[in-house]
């Protein structure tokens, strides 16, 4: 029997990775292209405001993202109100239209609350997402840990809510289990195939590993990779640590306990008391 991890559905888009991968902070495009074929990712989020959309030479960094191969998910990253959100986000479906890409339709809609956490701003992403959406958007929401504010961005209508696990670019990992728990279990009820995609703040492939296991269905990740030492290694890391975790959350872990418990019966062993 071959065990293998189903695909993924987002909205109307289905993909064999449950990997997605950011485009900043690569040394140079063509690390960032091998990097990305070695995370197998299939979506590939740019941040349509601040990305560099060309390099030094003049090279455009859509050159190096193949369309056919990748979804293209662009990002409102940067904004810091919903009408700035909401300006962006058109701004990438106008760039992708030209392009012929899938992902055109839709966003990952980031509302910051300030420059120096950088945490999701709650009621700016509420109304940016009412807004995208009356405008035909498919729209994946970043926010916080926050299961109430994850359960009303549901209720608007986002295509899947994406809970930090840290403040992004922190690389500290997961940092409450508990909440992105709930978070799965309130926005899952009745309706399992509901993506939640754990973003932000993932540094190493453990890190991927424990959103894994928790029970979210995706990551999302950027600095982890470009920022490794090796970013290419770290891509495979992370591409092993997504199918890890996937598997490891529904074969069921041992329970925990405080003393041991031998793996083989102690009968027969020599010196045992019977």
């Amino acid at each position: 029997m071959s065990i293998t991890v189903p695909s993924l559905k987002i909205g109307p888009i289905e993909f064999a990775s449950r990997l997605l991968v950011g485009t900043g902070k690569y040394t140079t495009y063509e690390q960032m292209a091998e990097a990305l074929s070695e995370s197998g990712c299939q979506v590939v989020t740019v941040a349509v405001r601040r990305e560099r959309m060309s390099d030094a030479k003049g090279r455009n960094i859509l050159d190096f993202i193949d369309p056919v191969q990748y979804t293209l998910l662009p990002n409102t990253a940067g904004c810091f109100s919903a009408d700035d959100a909401v300006r962006t986000a058109r701004l990438g479906r106008e760039l992708l239209e030209g392009l012929g890409n899938r992902g055109s339709a839709w966003v990952k809609l980031e509302v910051l609350g300030d420059k120096k956490t950088l945490l999701p701003d709650p009621v700016g992403t509420l109304e940016a997402l009412k807004e995208l959406k009356a405008d035909g958007f498919v729209v994946l929401c970043y926010t916080s840990d926050d299961p109430i504010m994850a359960q009303r961005l549901k209720d608007a209508g986002a295509a899947a809510v994406m809970p930090a696990g840290s403040p992004i670019g922190s690389g500290q990992g997961v940092l409450n289990p508990w909440s992105i728990r709930i978070i799965l279990e309130q926005l899952k009820a009745g309706d399992e195939s509901y993506p939640i995609i754990v973003d932000a703040g993932v540094g190493t492939a453990s890190d991927v590993t424990v959103a894994m296991e928790l029970g979210a269905d995706g990551v999302l990740l950027n600095t982890g990779i470009a920022g490794a030492k090796d970013p290419l290694a770290m891509a495979r890391a992370m591409r092993l640590a997504v199918e890890s975790g996937y598997l490891a959350a529904r074969a069921g872990r041992i329970p925990r306990k405080l003393y041991a418990t031998a793996s083989s019966p102690l009968e027969g062993v020599i010196g045992a008391k019977v």
